[in-house]
C-alpha cells in the first residue's frame, strides 16, 4: 500500500519529508510481523519546525469564514467514504484490527467529521450586562491558537481525528503525534485526507518520533495552548505535570477498569451479548472496556455458563479474515503481559474458566473468577482479551465493588426495571456509564470523558468549544467613566 511506502514520512508546513533523527521507527503488522514501513523519527527541531508552522498559518486560517472552515471538513469526510477500503487494509495491517473493529472505527470516525463540520458555525459571542451606566460587555468565543494532539495505538484513526477536526473547525491549527506503533492510520492517513481536502499548509502537521529522541520537546513547546493526550494514565500523569508547569490546557482521556453490572432482573441473553462485546471488542484493547463483569448471585450459575460458553466459541485468527473476531494484541510485549497477569492470577488462588493460550500476538479469552481482593487483576486496567467475573449479593456491594478502583471512565447496569438501573448508575463513580447496552459508547454529541485517574475534562459536543477555544471580554464604554482620582 501506497501509504506504508511512499506516505510513510513527516508531514511539516505542507510538505512531506524525511525526519532528521539518528534512526528509524520500524512499523509491524502486529499478526503476521511483517515489515510495512521504516520512517525516520523526527527530532526536536522538527518538532520546533513544526510549531512553528502551525502557529504562522493559524492566524490566516482562524480568519478563514467558519463556512469555507466546514467546507473543507466535507471535503476530508467525502474521502473518507471515497477511501474506506483503504483505510480498512491499513487498519487490519498496522494495529490487528479485525473487518468488523475497522468498520466500528471507521463510522465513528465518520461521525465525528460530521459533528466538527457544525462546529465550524458553533462558537457564539454575546452580550453581558454592565454595571455602568453607558457601557457594553461583549463576550467573544476565539480559538486558542495551536493545539497539541497525542494519539494512542488502539483507535489511532478514530482517535487522531477526534481532536483534530474538532480544533481545526474552531480556527485552531494542530501538531499530531500518533502513536509509533500506528504512525500511518494514527498520523500519515489523517494528514493525506485533510490536505487533499484543500486545508492550507500548516494548518496540520503530523511529526512521527519517539520519547527517546525528543524527551518532553512535544508538551512543553511554548507554541502549543492546549495538549489532547489519549492514552495510558501513568504517562497522562505525566503530560498534566509536564502541561501544568508551562501553564498550558490539558485534556487527558485515560485508560478505564469498568464494571458491567447484571442483576438479578436482567435480561441473561441479552446481557451476556453485552458483556461479550464490551470485554473483547478489539481484543480487550478499548480503554472503556468492561475488564469486570459483577453477577447477581441469583442468576451467577446461568449467566456464567452462557458466557462461558459464547467466549469459548470466539474465533481467533487472522484480522483480515473476515470471519475473526479476535485478532492479535498491538506487540509481543503485550501479549506476554497479559499473559503473565492471568498466570499470577490462577497462582494467587484465581480459577480460570476459560484459559486462553498465547502464540506470538494472538492471545486468546481468558474468563477469571474467584480472583483474590486486592489483585492486579482487578484493579489495574487489562488491556487484553482477559474478563473477571465476580458474584455480588445486593445493589450496595455491586457499587462497592465497581467503585474499587483507581479508574472511572465507563460502565453499564443491566436490568428489566430501567429506573432501578439508573439509580444504580447514578451511584457508580464514573464519567460515563450505560443502562441495557455495552460500556463501549461514543457519541460526537455527548460528554465522553472520565473520573479519578481516567482523565482530565471532557471531549464531544459543546465540551469541544470549551476544551478548543477561550473566551475574551472587550468592553465599550460610551460615555465617560468617573474614577476615583
Amino acid at each position: 500500500m501506497s501509504y506504508f511506502t511512499e506516505w510513510a514520512q513527516q508531514y511539516i508546513a505542507g510538505k512531506w519529508k524525511s525526519g532528521s533523527g539518528s534512526w528509524d521507527i520500524i512499523d509491524f503488522n502486529p499478526f503476521n510481523g511483517d515489515k510495512l514501513a521504516a520512517i525516520t523519527i523526527a527530532t526536536a527541531g522538527e518538532i520546533d519546525e513544526a510549531y512553528r508552522a502551525a502557529e504562522s498559518a493559524q492566524r490566516d486560517w482562524a480568519a478563514t469564514n467558519p463556512y469555507a472552515r466546514r467546507a473543507v471538513l466535507e471535503r476530508a469526510l467525502r474521502l473518507v467514504e471515497e477511501r474506506e477500503a483503504e483505510i480498512t487494509e491499513v487498519i487490519i495491517a498496522e494495529l490487528g484490527g479485525t473487518r468488523l473493529k475497522a468498520g466500528f472505527e471507521l463510522h465513528l470516525a465518520k461521525e465525528f467529521l460530521r459533528e466538527a463540520m457544525h462546529l465550524s458555525l458553533r462558537p457564539e459571542g454575546r452580550l453581558v450586562p454592565a454595571a455602568a451606566d453607558g457601557k457594553e460587555n461583549r463576550v467573544y468565543r476565539t480559538p486558542v491558537g495551536v493545539v497539541s494532539v497525542i494519539s494512542p495505538f488502539n483507535f489511532p484513526f478514530l482517535l487522531s481525528l477526534k481532536s483534530v477536526a474538532p480544533a481545526l473547525a474552531l480556527g485552531n491549527a494542530a501538531v499530531l503525534k500518533p502513536h509509533q506503533n500506528t504512525p500511518i492510520a494514527g498520523g500519515v492517513l489523517v494528514a493525506r485526507i485533510l490536505e487533499d481536502a484543500g486545508l492550507p499548509p500548516g494548518v496540520l502537521n503530523v511529526v512521527i518520533t519517539d520519547i527517546a529522541e525528543v524527551g518532553d520537546a512535544f508538551i512543553e513547546h511554548p507554541v502549543p495552548k492546549v495538549i489532547s493526550f489519549t492514552g495510558s494514565d501513568r504517562v497522562g500523569r505525566h503530560v498534566a505535570t509536564v502541561g501544568a508547569a508551562h501553564f498550558k490546557r490539558v485534556i487527558l482521556e485515560l485508560g478505564g477498569n469498568s464494571a458491567l453490572i447484571v442483576l438479578e432482573d436482567a435480561d441473561l441473553d441479552y446481557a451476556v451479548d453485552a458483556a461479550v462485546f464490551s470485554r473483547f471488542v478489539h481484543q480487550g484493547q478499548v480503554c472503556m472496556a468492561a475488564n469486570r463483569v459483577l453477577v447477581h448471585r441469583a442468576v451467577e450459575r446461568e449467566f456464567t455458563e452462557k458466557f462461558t460458553a459464547r467466549v469459548r466459541a470466539l474465533k481467533v485468527g487472522d484480522p483480515a479474515d473476515p470471519e475473526t473476531q479476535i485478532g492479535p494484541l498491538i506487540n509481543r510485549t503485550q501479549a506476554d503481559s497479559v499473559t503473565a497477569l492471568v498466570e499470577r492470577a490462577v497462582e494467587a488462588g484465581a480459577t480460570a474458566l476459560v484459559h486462553g493460550t498465547a502464540e506470538g500476538t494472538l492471545v486468546s479469552p481468558t474468563v477469571l473468577t474467584g480472583v483474590p481482593e486486592g489483585s492486579e487483576a482487578l484493579r489495574q486496567e487489562i488491556f487484553g482479551p482477559v474478563v473477571v467475573l465476580i458474584p455480588f449479593d445486593d445493589e450496595d456491594e455491586a457499587v462497592r465493588i465497581a467503585n474499587d478502583t483507581p479508574y472511572g471512565l465507563s460502565g453499564a447496569v443491566h436490568t428489566a426495571d430501567v429506573e432501578r438501573g439508573v439509580r444504580v448508575a447514578r451511584r457508580i463513580e464514573t464519567g460515563m456509564i450505560h443502562v441495557n447496552d455495552s460500556t463501549v459508547n461514543d457519541e460526537p454529541i455527548v460528554p465522553f470523558g472520565g473520573e479519578k485517574h481516567s482523565g482530565l475534562g471532557r471531549l464531544n459536543g459543546e465540551a469541544m468549544v470549551e476544551a478548543f477555544t477561550t473566551t475574551r471580554w472587550v468592553s465599550i464604554q460610551y460615555g465617560r467613566t468617573r474614577f476615583p482620582f
